[in-house]
């Protein structure tokens, strides 16, 4: 068996202040990131005068934060296979152009249909961070990678808080400008022309891997390949809670909830998924049956409980900030009855960690242990959000804002150090496991942004804790990844990749 490392062939190491070689990379990886989810959260800053300008009940103004994660689910695993197949320059790129249109009609929607759609498919664009997620894996070596892929997912990230900052103002001005109380649409349609336009930017000046590397590529394309027969049951396990979340959103829109769509388009919306689930159980069979039959090498397996596990992590990290991003705003506004620019600001300080937190988590992991770093930081996610919950308006503002950016650094340290493990698995699948494990994030997010608009604010922060619990107690199930990875050749030969 042959040898290989794909580490570049520079000898620069990870440098923010460098915008040269794999540090350039770097860089126009987590703008472009930044930009999605700069445009992913636009609506944030604004319910309260989305609500008023379309005369929007409350559930309706909830279902419309749902309505934001919920394409992303599925949208991340097909990214993820996509960006294996194809690669990230390509998939970045479309997402990047595609995500203008959506987001145009959502800034001039008239009714609450078209609002809601819009959202719903905007949803995708939130996909963009698998893509990077492979990009980075191959342009840095296992060393530097947890810090590159922290700086890559902190600062892409802080795109929601940039967004909470700078759109208000935005607004203001073009409500000055145009006249009227609707400059929200404006100010939403010009973050969709920005990210329009880095589109060709992006696809102009990045490469897949470096210079004379090779872009590791699955044996086969179109399911997800396990090298067992328990991790072929387990990975359909895992599957199934992200057709139940679509299940439950589908049962927001029902008349139970905001009446968005009737009971009998629910019901073939649950017989949809049903048929759906039962198709990719049997083409994901038919993908990995050789497992039934053929005993994998040793040396060419990976274990799909390590995909799990940071499967359980990322829905209690990034899927509660993905639903915390979304009602901070209002959670401020609401709790200490404070202007609708104030309120953004103090809710951005949440997202605003991301630029150390995220890019520390993935540091620490590669100084002190993968397992380890996980274990402290989802320990402290959990005390965090534990505390959130006994905020009230009897606390003052100055204390919630510290504990808010206490409980924000945990849980981004903690997305940081979950995808400092995914590279590490097994290269040829980064993008496929990024996006399985991304896609929990948004069953996360659906799942509690679904109990928010149940309980109280209150009660929504003490389930999230309660879930970083279990994630807790998974992680004992995790272990370190070995030295080496083994995968297959374009020449079809095999050969270890580094990882130490």
């Amino acid at each position: 068996m042959s040898s290989a490392t794909p580490v570049p062939p520079t000898k620069d190491k990870l440098n923010v202040l460098s915008f040269a070689g794999k540090n350039k990379i770097l860089h126009l990886g987590w703008m472009a990131f930044f930009l999605t989810f700069f445009v992913w959260f636009n609506h944030a800053p604004f319910l309260s005068a989305i609500g008023e300008t379309l005369d929007l009940t409350k559930q309706q103004v909830k279902t419309l934060l749902i309505l934001n994660v919920a394409l992303t689910i599925p949208a991340r695993v097909i990214i993820g296979m996509l960006t294996d197949k194809f690669g990230p320059r390509i998939v970045y790129t479309c997402i990047l152009a595609l995500g203008v249109i959506p987001c145009f009609t959502f800034a001039f929607a008239q009714d609450y249909t078209t609002l809601a759609l819009s959202r719903f498919i905007l949803g995708f664009v939130g996909a963009g961070f698998v893509v990077g997620i492979r990009l980075i894996s191959d342009w840095f070596p296992a060393s530097e990678l947890g810090a590159a892929e922290g700086i890559y997912g902190g600062w892409g990230n802080f795109g929601s808080a940039a967004a909470a900052m700078l759109l208000p103002t935005l607004a203001i001005g073009f409500a000055a400008w145009f006249g009227g109380d609707e400059g929200w649409r404006y100010a939403c349609a010009t973050s969709g022309v920005v990210m329009g336009l880095y589109s060709i930017l992006f696809y102009k000046f990045v490469r897949d891997t470096p210079k004379g590397s090779t872009y590791f590529k699955p044996k086969k394309s179109g399911a997800m390949g396990v090298t067992s027969k328990g991790d072929f049951w387990l990975m359909m396990v895992f599957k199934l809670p992200m057709y139940l979340a679509l299940a439950l959103l589908a049962w927001k829109l029902s008349p139970t909830g905001v009446s968005l769509l009737s009971q009998t388009a629910v019901n073939f919306i649950y017989i949809g998924l049903a048929l759906l689930y039962v198709y990719e159980f049997v083409s994901s069979y038919r993908f990995n049956k050789e497992v039934f039959t053929t005993e994998v090498p040793e040396a060419q397996r990976y274990d799909f409980k390590q995909v799990g596990v940071l499967n359980i992590l990322y829905f209690a990290t990034f899927g509660s900030e993905l639903a915390v991003v979304s009602m901070l705003p209002l959670f401020y506004l609401e709790t200490f009855e404070i202007s609708v620019v104030a309120a953004g600001l103090l809710a951005s300080s949440y997202a605003f960690m991301n630029l150390m937190s995220r890019p520390g988590g993935g540091w620490l992991s590669d100084r002190f242990g993968r397992k380890s770093t996980l274990l402290i930081l989802t320990a402290g996610l959990a005390i965090g959000y534990f505390l959130m919950g006994m905020v009230d308006s009897t606390w003052p503002i100055a204390l919630a804002l510290l504990i808010t950016m206490f409980c924000s650094f945990f849980v981004q340290a903690g997305e940081g150090a979950v995808f400092a493990v995914i590279p590490l698995i097994k290269r040829s699948m980064t993008g496929q496991f990024a996006g399985m494990t991304g896609a929990y994030g948004n069953v996360g997010s659906v799942v509690y942004l679904t109990v928010l608009s149940l309980v109280s604010y209150q009660v929504f922060f003490m389930v999230i804790a309660a879930t970083a619990v279990v994630g807790f107690v998974a992680l004992f199930l995790l272990k370190e990844p070995s030295g080496v990875i083994v995968e297959e050749m374009p020449d079809g030969s095999f050969a270890e990749i580094s990882v130490t």
